[in-house]
């Protein structure tokens, strides 16, 4: 049985993560050829956003056809010695499955498009109300209405997502036949992980015009979804135990997840959720510039720790992945404090309770883009709102003000891989800008430097695996509504570990319940420690991890 209680996953963005060939694309044999560094690392597991053929209008998760490889990645020979490799290295693959939706060069759509019947059925087609008016008043993710008018029917399809990403049908069977079939084609091939794409959006509820808020309330976690994953758990990756599976939950409930991610099995090993990277938000918008809630971050962080405990349900623990803004730059200091702040931000994800998830490029500290002109961009969401923030009035440099704080495009720029031209990832024309400042926060650099961010990470993962009580372990949170510092306990058996954290550059001084002289400091981000007694004396961005047995 895979134990991925003990686990860490490495997540990698394939296109940005090592170019083989020179095209500027990442690539397979990029993946494969860098191995090695993801096993020094130590992590478990290589979580690659999809590499399916794709016409890439949304970097791959608009799936054309999902047994096959986009070339530009590679083959599926490829694949099979990736497999392989990493195996030989301790390490398995886990694939991103995108179900709620197919691109519309999917062949299944073109066969709808074209007016066969049972293809049509595939996907979400409705009427509208009346002539020009589409179904409902629903907004897509991306920007504007969620229904794309088809002439030839008069009728809509829906796309919760881009235009050319129509949502699949999950309440006809076949189409749920269909999904099973490809998950036990990738299990053919030894995949021993899956992480599905917004998946609690496939069962849709009722089609009405949303008067309070943009429709997601129609379409998440609707009436069907557990249903529908139960029967995906038991007709495909359930007959594995070695196999491990995450949901990625949009706006998704708490009480929600205790079903998906119940250690009864039933459903799925674990889930992502995101309320705690909307601290910087307003509301639910996100293109606004307001500094992040700190005591909503703890909030969130720790309401859904001990609840999801209470309830038997696991969590995937993240900052970053390949839709969010670098975490060093959105809560950390760079400038100042750029690898204290990197180290501690590490260290309160890495001792949650729940699995832990790298971003490619995390482990060394990689920072926001810094992009200042729009040709820069490449993302669909960042360019559409580049142009909506403008028609709502916001000056040109207002708007890039806010696409370098919020764009998705911030973590997606090329691994720095050295500080040689391009950062080491590719000599050829890279497909977006490698961030300047690969000159001195590269992996080369990183590796030669004992105190460097990736042996930080390397000792986090070590911990993991070497004590109990933070895989195991009940967490409880202590000095809730303290301004600066995020502190936790976890306990299990016996075995207790307090996790210490001043969140910002200023000193302080922290007074804990217990006696901290019982206990020993396993990790911290700084060489001496100013305790006595149960206070501790905490230096800008110090995090000290205490075990006693």
């Amino acid at each position: 049985m895979a134990d991925f209680k003990k686990s860490v996953v490495y997540q990698i963005y394939p296109k940005s993560f090592y170019d083989s060939n020179g095209d500027g694309l990442g690539d397979l044999r990029g993946v494969i050829e860098k191995l090695d560094y993801i096993k020094e690392l130590g992590v478990d597991y290589i979580w690659m956003t999809p590499f399916f053929v794709s016409p890439q209008k949304d970097n791959g998760y608009d799936v054309e056809d999902y047994y096959n490889i986009d070339p530009r990645y590679g083959t599926m020979e490829d694949v099979e010695e990736l497999s392989r490799e990493a195996e030989k290295r301790g390490i398995r693959l886990m694939f991103d499955m995108v179900f709620n939706h197919t691109s519309d060069r999917n062949q299944w759509f073109q066969k709808a498009l074209a007016g066969d019947p049972k293809y049509k059925d595939f996907y979400i087609f409705k009427k509208g109300p009346k002539p020009g008016v589409p179904p409902t008043n629903w907004e897509s993710k991306f920007g504007g209405n969620a229904w794309e008018y088809v002439e030839k029917f008069d009728e809509y399809y829906l796309h919760l997502f881009d235009v050319s990403q129509p949502d699949l049908n999950w309440d006809n069977p076949e189409v749920r036949k269909e999904v099973q079939n490809v998950i036990k084609f990738w299990m053919g091939k030894g995949i021993k992980g899956f992480r599905f794409d917004v998946v609690n959006l496939i069962s849709k509820d009722k089609f009405e015009n949303d008067y309070e808020g943009d429709g997601r309330r129609f379409y998440t976690d609707g009436p069907n979804i557990h249903k529908y994953l139960r029967e995906l758990n038991e007709a495909t990756f359930g007959t594995d135990a070695e196999i491990i599976t995450v949901g990625e939950m949009s706006s998704t409930t708490m009480e929600n997840c205790y079903q998906y991610a119940n250690e009864d099995g039933k459903e799925l090993s674990m889930v992502f959720s995101f309320h705690h990277l909307k601290v910087d938000f307003m509301g639910n918008e996100k293109w606004v510039i307001v500094p992040f809630d700190f005591q909503k971050l703890k909030k969130i962080l720790f309401d859904w720790q001990v609840n999801m405990g209470k309830h038997h349900a696991w969590n995937a623990v993240f900052w970053c992945n390949h839709d969010q803004p670098r975490v060093v730059s959105r809560f950390g200091n760079v400038e100042k404090y750029w690898k204290e702040s990197a180290k501690m931000l590490g260290t309160v994800i890495h001792c949650l309770r729940g699995t832990p998830y790298i971003y490619q490029g995390e482990e060394l500290g990689m920072t926001n883009a810094g992009f200042t002109d729009i040709s820069q961009y490449k993302d669909v969401e960042s360019l559409n709102h580049f142009r909506i923030l403008q028609e709502k009035g916001l000056t040109e440099e207002n708007a890039y003000q806010i696409l370098q704080i919020h764009s998705r495009d911030n973590s997606r720029t090329p691994m720095q891989w050295n500080s040689g031209e391009n950062g080491g990832f590719t000599t050829g024309e890279p497909w977006i800008e490698v961030n300047k400042n690969c000159s001195y926060i590269n992996a080369e650099a990183e590796l030669q430097d004992e105190d460097s961010i990736f042996h930080y990470y390397q000792k986090l993962i070590a911990l993991r695996k070497e004590y109990d009580v933070i895989a195991y372990g009940e967490l409880k949170p202590l000095d809730e509504k303290n301004p600066s510092v995020f502190a936790y306990e976890r306990e299990y058996q016996g075995e207790k570990m307090l996790v210490i954290c001043n969140f910002y550059g200023k000193e302080v001084t922290w007074d804990s319940e217990t006696e901290l002289g019982e206990y020993q400091c396993v990790l911290s981000n700084y060489e001496v420690h100013n305790i006595e007694g149960s206070r501790i004396g905490l230096k800008p961005y110090e995090a000290v991890v205490l075990y006693k047995k």
